[in-house]
């Protein structure tokens, strides 16, 4: 019996310090919807660059304007999505939204995204267009790895996908669309759906 409550007692402190080092309230259905706001955001851009006079992206062009406005309007929506969601959970289960564990969290997320957003710009600047989505893809995908280290581990399983993806983008650049409708879209309605199931379920 007290070899029981042993356990029980060191499962529960074990627990604790993992709530207080990690952020654990991450929202699986803002994965899912952050996945379809992409994919809305893909149609949108092919049906802008496939009716375009050239066919094709100059970074000049209105149309790229057009496009990259859809993809800021998406990053936007899923952040706010996300936010919202999340927020809506960690009060649900008694949890503070913004403490050392959340900070942790973003600085984390946003070092290797903020450089790769960077990056990015700058290769586009220099008409440099080919590996634009490998890039986003694999940014992104270091960014969740990073920052899994304070939040759900799972998390950086999609970040090692998004890497994998965009590597092999790298070697087909003339689909860096799909693979960035595949990573951004598809894979964030998988892993949307999978820790909806494992966690925001089990904390109804």
């Amino acid at each position: 019996m007290d070899s029981n409550n042993y356990l029980k007692d060191i499962s529960e402190i074990k627990n604790m310090m993992n709530k207080s080092s990690r952020f654990i309230s991450l929202s699986g259905l803002s994965g899912i919807l952050a996945g379809i706001y992409a994919l809305v955001g893909a149609s949108i851009a092919y049906y802008l660059v496939s009716h375009s006079a050239r066919g094709y992206l100059i970074l000049d062009g209105v149309v790229f304007i057009k496009c990259f406005a859809t993809l800021i309007g998406v990053a936007i929506l899923s952040a706010v999505t996300a936010i919202y969601l999340t927020t809506k959970k960690a009060k649900r289960n008694g949890e503070k939204i913004w403490d050392t564990s959340s900070k942790r969290l973003l600085v984390n997320f946003l070092i290797p995204l903020v450089t790769g957003g960077i990056y990015i710009l700058i290769i586009l600047n220099q008409e440099r267009y080919g590996h634009t989505g490998a890039l986003m893809l694999i940014f992104y995908g270091l960014a969740l790895i990073n920052a899994s280290k304070y939040s759900l581990g799972d998390i950086r399983y999609l970040g090692y996908t998004e890497v994998v993806l965009g590597l092999i983008c790298a070697f087909y650049p003339s689909y860096g669309f799909w693979f960035w409708v595949a990573g951004f879209g598809f894979m964030h309605i998988i892993y949307g759906t999978i820790m909806y199931f494992k966690y925001d379920r089990i904390s109804k």
